[in-house]
Formats: C-alpha cells, structure tokens, sequence
C-alpha cells in the first residue's frame, strides 16, 4: 500500500512549512487528487488517520480530498477529452497521439492551522 508513504510524504512537507511558519497545530489539509493517479482516497484517509494519531502536529487533523478530472489532450485534431470515460483513444477523430494533461497528480491545495 503505497498510500502509507504518500501520507508520510505529505506530512513530512507539511511539518517542515509549519516549523518555518512557527504553526503549532494543523487542522485541515484539502489535497487535490487527480482522478487516475493510482492512489486510492479511502486507503489514502485511513493511512491519514492513522498517522495523524501518532504526529502532534495533526492530531485530529482533517483530511479533505479533491478529486481532479483526467483530461489528455490529442495531437492530431487538438481536443482535449475526458480520460477514464476514453481512454487513450481519442473520441474525436480516432488518433492514438494523445496525452495525459491532468488526473495524475496529488497536490496540496489548502492548509488550516491554529
């Protein structure tokens, strides 16, 4: 379950912004999560959870996930479509010369302190 080490991640950066801040306690995090990143929200609010109990910093921290659309873009006839509902296919003219412009990321979007 890779979601442990994504959560270890986000804690780790977000402990060394509140240190520079001088933050004591964090009580929300919104995180965005693009929608074919591979990390799996409920796993990831578990392993959040989990850890939040065992860090001060986020002690009853609240994990709020964003999902982000997949959007590729094709090449050939310059559209952009909806990823998971077309796959690489683009569903506009048939070419395979796409790409991926949004929905594998997870970024922090918004941090609520004390």
């Amino acid at each position: 379950m890779h979601e442990l080490g994504v959560t270890f991640h986000i804690m780790d950066h977000l402990e060394k912004v509140a240190a520079e801040n001088k933050v004591t306690h964090i009580r929300k995090v919104t995180l965005e999560l693009g929608e074919v990143s591979t990390v799996i929200g409920s796993y990831l609010q578990n392993c959040w959870t989990w850890a939040a109990k065992k860090r001060p910093l986020f002690n009853e921290a609240e994990l709020v996930l964003e999902t982000l659309p997949a959007v590729t873009y094709c090449e050939d006839c310059q559209k952009t479509y909806p990823t998971v509902e077309h796959g690489k296919i683009c569903p506009y003219c048939g070419s395979e010369h796409t790409y991926l412009l949004q929905g594998n990321e997870f970024n922090i979007k918004e941090i609520e302190v004390e």
